[in-house]
């Protein structure tokens, strides 16, 4: 951090560089993306790039958990039961990356890329929703809401399906439209996290 520089003004550089690293993978995809186009657009210098990532593969990486994050935390309702506000959040969530220009863009030109800094390993990405369904699921299993079973290996599930849902969308595009994805991912994800109902008992 320059000398007389406030954590703020870091933040805002940051955010600086981060907004034109969208611009650029939205226009040009992640392969034709350079620090030091970013540099340019974002009005900092290479140096002051390099310090905060080394590469453009990290600084992508972080883009990605910020779209990521903003778009959960936008689509996660603030009423209803925990399981009702997980599931409507995780559907909203997925709705939003397969329209998202960011998403789309590397899906239409580095769908290798995609998968790797989305879906081919547990990265900082996949933690990142991992804590936060975890986070839900133990808030359903307070509340009643959400079936009785280890908090981590749900979220796990709950991620597999979301990923699914995103990634393999354009395959079912005939079938499945958009507003059909939805209510069916809705289902899934709603039935699978539900308590199981009570036996019924013949008097």
């Amino acid at each position: 951090m320059p000398t007389g520089a406030t954590p703020e003004d870091a933040g805002s550089v940051d955010r600086l560089i981060l907004d034109a690293a969208r611009d650029c993978v939205a226009e040009f995809g992640v392969r034709r993306t350079t620090l030091a186009e970013v540099a340019r657009r974002a009005g900092v210098s290479r140096p002051t790039v390099y310090r905060r990532w080394p590469d453009s593969r990290a600084l992508i990486g972080e883009l990605l958990v910020r779209e990521l994050r903003t778009i959960i935390a936008a689509a996660v309702p603030e009423t209803g039961d925990a399981r009702t506000r997980l599931v409507t959040g995780v559907v909203g969530g997925a709705a939003q990356v397969r329209s998202n220009a960011l998403f789309g863009k590397i899906f239409r030109t580095d769908t290798d890329l995609m998968l790797t800094y989305v879906f081919g390993r547990l990265g900082r990405n996949q933690r990142e929703l991992l804590d936060l369904f975890g986070t839900g699921i133990r808030e359903g299993q307070a509340d009643g809401s959400v079936r009785p079973g280890d908090p981590a290996q749900l979220a796990a599930m709950l991620l597999l399906i979301a990923q699914s849902a995103v990634q393999s969308a354009a395959t079912v595009a005939g079938l499945l439209d958009g507003p059909a994805m939805d209510t069916e991912l809705r289902h899934a994800l709603d039935a699978y996290l539900a308590p199981e109902a009570p036996p019924f008992r013949k008097e």
